[in-house]
């Protein structure tokens, strides 16, 4: 099946624009063609539909995993994976080195582009200085689907060697429960006492998940 000419995704967007494009529409254009008896943009929207039209659970596929699809091959199996990692990182550019963390609000808008698609637990440090301003950033360790382990000595260490005037602990829950598990509770305990310690504070704990759900260990009175 071939698409009118004015109802084809390029046309399209140079006629009226990429905002009037649908979400299948403008995977098309990355994927180019279908395959017979099934439109480009048909073959987006039936890829959309299985992943509930959520980007990052196509981004968690992989190409082997894309090509099941008739009509994806290896190479648009790539551009439509490049395409969603261009999109990640054109969502970081809005969070610079020297952004400001005002609030448990600021510092989930700056880590979730960084650990939203993850399928495993990350631990991350946001290094601040006495304007609250995030001046670098490093990962503790990576872990499985359900914990990750983070070395209090580890993270002292490499606060006291960024010169932090204070720090921001975070990890994700892949599972996009935002509670917190006793083995977070007391990690942040221990981290909070080393800080304390070094003089360096912990101001919080983020629990990063998507659909803009986090848990702030600050805005819940734990720290």
């Amino acid at each position: 099946m071939r698409l009118a000419l004015e109802d084809r995704p390029r046309e399209k967007a140079l006629r009226h624009g990429f905002e009037t494009l649908s979400m299948a529409e403008l995977v098309a254009i990355i994927i180019g063609s279908g395959s017979p008896g099934e439109d480009v943009v048909e073959l987006c929207q039936r890829i959309l539909n299985d992943h509930e039209n959520k980007l990052y659970k196509i981004a968690r596929r992989g190409v082997k995993d894309l090509m099941k699809y008739k009509g994806i091959g290896e190479v648009k199996a790539l551009q439509t994976l490049a395409a969603i990692e261009i999109a990640r990182r054109y969502q970081q550019e809005k969070f610079t080195k020297d952004f400001q963390v005002r609030s448990s609000q600021d510092a989930y808008n700056y880590l979730y582009p960084r650990m939203c698609d993850l399928e495993h637990e990350e631990m991350w440090v946001l290094v601040l200085n006495r304007a609250k301003r995030v001046v670098d950033r490093f990962r503790v360790s990576i872990g499985g689907t359900s914990a990750t382990v983070g070395d209090i000595k580890i993270i002292l260490k490499q606060a006291i060697e960024s010169l932090a005037d204070s720090i921001i602990l975070s990890h994700n829950h892949p599972s996009d429960t935002a509670s917190p598990s006793p083995q977070d509770d007391l990690l942040t305990q221990k981290l909070q006492a080393g800080c304390k310690a070094i003089e360096i504070p912990l101001v919080d704990h983020i629990i990063v998940c998507r659909g803009g759900k986090y848990y702030s260990y600050c805005d819940q009175g734990k720290l």
